[in-house]
């Protein structure tokens, strides 16, 4: 495993995270088969586990808690807060009033005092970056934060809270969680230089594509991977963009075959190989899952496999630019761009 340190924090971090999106319900993955998959990470050197307290409504974060019991010291522990907790209206969002509750749940949730990195799961348009800042400043001072960042923040976003926190002497987003893949290269326009001005650690997540660099989807084969059961508008390849990403696989599968690497070691090592990106975020729902997505932890791809791969998708494009988190709403809603 190789480590990194995460921005200019001075915390070492594995360049692989596991994520825990799946545990609980979403990945229908039990406790017993969380406590696995931590045990094998831990073991092969990974150290930083992210979480959310909306994945599952709080049930990733009770698993992560039980299976990391008796060794808190060694794991650099993430959530994130925003995304709605329920149909309550204050149960969501950015604002100090739910921040400082949505903490306190996930902390419960945990079993810890404190984490380690508190991310803002999405731009929360509603409240100022000044109530936000103010109110994880707090926290911090608090002792139950250590650190906070940002996640799948707009470029122009993640600019805006570091002059806020200037101007009102507040502490600062020191990392950013964005999706990012061979597929999905749109970052690299206006995120990724950003952060690195700004000197944040990178967590990039979907590295494999939810599944379309896994290797398990190939042309004339069905698609049969646990995310397009719910979710058929991104595997549909009627569909163009979804056209494009199965002709850029099997490209990609060509490549990766000369280079005598996997799918999955092809698609994290180009993750990890951007000098502004920290670490890669793996999503396994086994143990299976979690070996195969390990073998790509000392990947380091070679400036003529790079090269293949920006001949394939172009740097800076994203093939299913619909599918992007932090598109501004005003190219989503007609509304926002008309007077």
């Amino acid at each position: 495993m190789q480590y990194r340190t995460l921005g200019r924090t001075g915390v070492q971090v594995s360049t692989l995270v596991l994520g825990a999106m799946n545990f609980g319900r979403i990945g229908d993955t039990t406790q017993e088969e969380a406590t696995a998959i931590v045990d094998a990470a831990l073991e092969a050197g990974i150290n930083l586990i992210d979480t959310a307290d909306v994945y599952s409504g709080g049930q990733s974060e009770e698993m992560v808690g039980k299976a990391i019991a008796g060794r808190r010291d060694d794991v650099v522990l993430a959530t994130k807060a925003t995304l709605p907790m329920g149909d309550e209206r204050q149960r969501r969002g950015a604002s100090r009033r739910w921040l400082v509750t949505a903490l306190d749940d996930s902390l419960r949730r945990l079993g810890v005092d404190h984490v380690d990195l508190y991310q803002m799961h999405r731009w929360d348009p509603t409240t100022s970056d000044e109530e936000t800042l103010s109110a994880l400043t707090d926290l911090q001072r608090a002792g139950k934060i250590r650190y906070f960042g940002s996640s799948t923040f707009p470029a122009y976003r993640i600019v805006q809270a570091q002059w806020a926190a200037r101007e009102a002497h507040l502490s600062r987003y020191v990392t950013e969680q964005p999706s990012y893949s061979i597929l999905q290269r749109g970052i690299e326009t206006h995120v990724l230089p950003v952060t690195q001005e700004y000197g944040m650690g990178v967590l990039a997540w979907s590295p494999l594509a939810s599944g379309w660099l896994s290797g398990a989807i190939r042309a004339g084969q069905e698609i049969r991977t646990n995310r397009s059961g719910f979710m058929q508008q991104r595997y549909d390849t009627s569909i163009p963009a979804n056209r494009a990403k199965l002709d850029a696989v099997e490209q990609l599968a060509t490549v990766a075959d000369e280079a005598g690497l996997s799918m999955i070691q092809l698609a994290l090592g180009f993750v990890t190989a951007h000098p502004g990106v920290t670490s890669a975020i793996i999503g396994p729902r086994t143990t299976d899952h979690l070996r195969s997505q390990l073998a790509a932890a000392d990947t380091v791809l070679s400036s003529d496999v790079l090269d293949a791969i920006d001949a394939i998708v172009a740097p800076g494009v994203d093939l299913a630019a619909h599918e992007k988190n932090d598109t501004p709403p005003a190219l989503l809603d007609p509304a926002l761009r008309r007077r």
